[in-house]
């Protein structure tokens, strides 16, 4: 056993001398260390009811190694930690079943719905397959020429030219990365009080955006976030990915911050992003106790944090020598005094230690810009924490050691832990994860896949595949397709395909069945017909940018902040944080870019249900209040867009009503009017009212913002 330190208030109390055999082999066990607690000064021998009490309430930590969990043939059993099965694809004999059946995930589709007797809608038009396409892959509009171009393709190709080319347009990887920056709680501030910026951070999106359009494998790329230092420490983008581990929100405390305390939040935030990012359990339920639901331990949950134990964070300097000479010498006296100032804090409390704070924060303002870094993480063996079990999580109650080990309930009886550190932690978890045996990692991603397409995942809980969590709708089609996703090299580009040219993703919305499908199953679990979903908050904006022509798709780099109003920049601990990028042209590039900042959302995007950063967002709600038609009709950012949606307008149809409806309907509705639309738009444009209302009207349309 040995002593914690990781408290150092109050002395100890005062303890009596005993005699038994077994305070005695205690007195041998590294116990010294204990006689120097009281204030540096020698303690009695301690009797053993005050030695149990201390190790009861944690002042002394035992070196004993938490036994190895067991679990029972019944929670073994649960559906997600089975291996995958390889299900027959269903077969019909039906003609026109045969006809609607393009791939085997139609197959499955339709024999579920034949089991509840219901039919799938007819296929959708073109105009509505290639809008749906062109937002489900590139987050943004088709131009109306788009349409019209593939409207009248008659090539056995034409859809498959369509799904390619969205493909392999730059802004995919723009679009399909927002969905896992979602998944992974990306920011580039630490939250809390002080919200403080993160230097390089950016870098993690261009990352992930580039992995995408590459179309990277996705064991790979899980591989590169986890460990991504590990596998090449000189290769910059790998040292970019695995800035993963720094993403969750930190609490600082100006210059007062309690190690230990920092660190255990660290390590827990490293933790819980395994288990709901990439395996889709909520693991994170066992750091205080057993889970109360499924089959983790709590020795489980710091066994997979063990293997974070040796990683810290590392900033790599991109700047020259003599600009980082040149930074130095700048900052040598401000540092001098920054130095001085901690210094001199030290066991202040109170309201001498707030003013302290604030000369803390005064000097560090004054230190020159930070110099270019990649935000990333290194192992340093020597600082590696031990990891112990934390009684109700707390990091001051130390428990029993741990090593590291993957989820018991996926081993075998008995299958020991790692005693010490291997070389490369973070890739052993990271091989564990992506072994095509295990149960869970392509099942999590084909499902989240399945809900990025659908709207809801055949596991509804996409980040919950425990008990708690929704049973698959359709089990042997899950694990039909996360078969098919490990069999085609973790490709996502060939699933994509796979999806789009499925009758299952082609029906239209509208059923000649409608009201009795709808009876039987109204969540349209069973994929009956395409459900109607509302633009995200990212979608909204930019397709709003693209309508009015001011979209700039300029890719890549440092983060944009836009104006928003003084109130709320006026709400931030620090408002000098929120910089307005400088040229106005950056102000209209693609919400991805704009800053993830945890204290301070763009409105718009907050209004239309953004995540707030703070977990993983595994699924976005679409809620519907007044905000947003306030947002939508008097907010600052819609009637600039009205603006220049109106000059747009002018510019292409000229001054006639009717041309100027059309063009207005079919760039913010991908159709033309119909005619009772048509008439009442010319009577508005020709009641003199400003083209700009006319424009703000048709961005509010319902047309406008819904995707069939």
């Amino acid at each position: 056993m040995r002593f914690n330190t990781s408290e150092s208030k109050g002395g100890a109390p005062h303890i009596d001398a005993a005699n038994t055999a077994m305070h005695k082999r205690l007195l041998t066990m590294e116990f010294k260390a204990m006689l120097l607690y009281n204030h540096g000064q020698p303690m009695k021998s301690p009797s053993l009811a005050i030695l149990i009490a201390l190790i009861l309430s944690g002042q002394i930590i035992a070196e004993t190694t938490a036994p190895l969990g067991t679990y029972t043939a019944v929670e073994r059993r649960h559906w997600s930690f089975q291996k995958r099965q390889t299900p027959p694809v269903p077969a019909f004999t039906a003609a026109a079943d045969k006809a609607w059946v393009k791939t085997p995930i139609d197959a499955f589709i339709l024999a579920r719905l034949q089991k509840e007797e219901l039919r799938p809608a007819p296929e959708a038009d073109r105009r509505t397959l290639i809008r749906r396409a062109s937002f489900l892959l590139r987050g943004l509009p088709p131009a109306p020429e788009e349409i019209r171009a593939f409207e009248s393709d008659k090539a056995p190709n034409a859809w498959e030219k369509v799904v390619d080319g969205y493909l392999n347009s730059p802004q995919y990887g723009e679009r399909w990365a927002q969905h896992w920056l979602d998944v992974v709680r990306y920011a580039e501030t630490d939250g809390f009080e002080y919200d403080t910026h993160r230097n390089g951070a950016w870098r993690f999106r261009d990352y992930v955006i580039r992995s995408f359009n590459e179309d990277k494998p996705y064991d790979r790329f899980v591989m590169e976030q986890l460990a991504g230092d590990e596998l090449d420490s000189k290769a910059e983008w790998l040292r970019v990915a695995s800035g993963l581990q720094r993403l969750g929100p930190l609490r600082k405390n100006a210059g007062n911050q309690e190690v230990a305390s920092s660190r255990s939040e660290v390590l827990t935030e490293m933790t819980n992003i395994v288990g709901a990012a990439f395996l889709g359990v909520t693991i994170g339920c066992a750091r205080c106790h057993d889970h109360k639901f499924d089959a983790f331990r709590q020795s489980d949950y710091y066994r997979i944090q063990a293997y974070f134990a040796a990683t810290h964070e590392k900033d790599i300097s991109l700047a020259s020598e003599a600009d980082q000479a040149a930074w130095n010498e700048k900052a040598k006296v401000t540092q001098a005094e920054i130095k001085k100032i901690k210094a001199a804090m030290r066991g202040k409390q109170g309201e001498e230690l707030k003013a302290f704070e604030k000369q803390l924060e005064a000097a560090t303002d004054q230190l020159p810009a930070p110099l270019p870094a990649l935000f990333s993480v290194e192992n340093d063996f020597k600082r590696a924490t031990p990891i112990h079990l934390l009684e109700r999580g707390e990091y001051t109650r130390p428990k029993d050691k741990v090593g590291a080990r993957p989820l018991g309930v996926l081993l075998p009886d008995g299958a020991p832990e790692r005693e010490t550190l291997p070389e490369n932690p973070r890739s052993k978890l990271a091989e564990w994860i992506v072994d095509p045996d295990n149960p869970l990692t392509a099942r999590v991603m084909a499902n989240r896949l399945w809900y990025w397409y659908f709207g809801r995942g055949i596991v509804a809980t996409p980040n919950d595949f425990g008990k708690m969590g929704m049973r698959p709708t359709h089990p042997e089609l899950l694990d039909w397709l996360a078969n098919q996703f490990v069999a085609g090299g973790w490709k996502l580009k060939l699933m994509h395909k796979l999806l789009l040219t499925s009758s299952t993703w082609k029906q239209a919305y509208d059923s000649p069945q409608f009201e009795a499908a709808a009876a039987k199953d109204p969540e349209n679990k069973l994929l009956w017909h395409s459900s109607r979903r509302r633009l995200e908050a990212e979608e909204m904006r930019d397709t709003m940018l693209a309508v009015a022509g001011r979209l700039n798709l300029k890719m890549g780099g440092p983060s944009i902040m836009v104006p928003v109003d003084k109130e709320l920049t006026g709400l931030l601990y620090k408002p000098s944080q929120w910089d307005v990028a400088k040229d106005p042209s950056d102000h209209t590039r693609r919400s991805v870019y704009l800053i993830a900042k945890r204290n301070l959302r763009v409105p718009m995007m907050e209004a239309f249900d953004a995540p707030d950063l703070q977990i993983s967002c595994a699924r976005r709600e679409s809620s519907t209040h007044a905000p947003q038609a306030l947002e939508l009709t008097n907010g600052e950012f819609a009637n600039q867009m009205a603006e220049a949606f109106a000059a747009r307008l002018t510019n292409e149809a000229g001054a006639d009503p009717k041309r100027i409806a059309t063009r207005a309907w079919e760039l913010a509705t991908g159709r033309a009017p119909n005619a009772k639309e048509l008439a009442l738009s010319a009577q508005f444009l020709n009641g003199q009212r400003p083209l700009r209302e006319f424009a703000l009207a048709v961005l509010n349309l319902n047309a406008f913002a819904y995707v069939e």
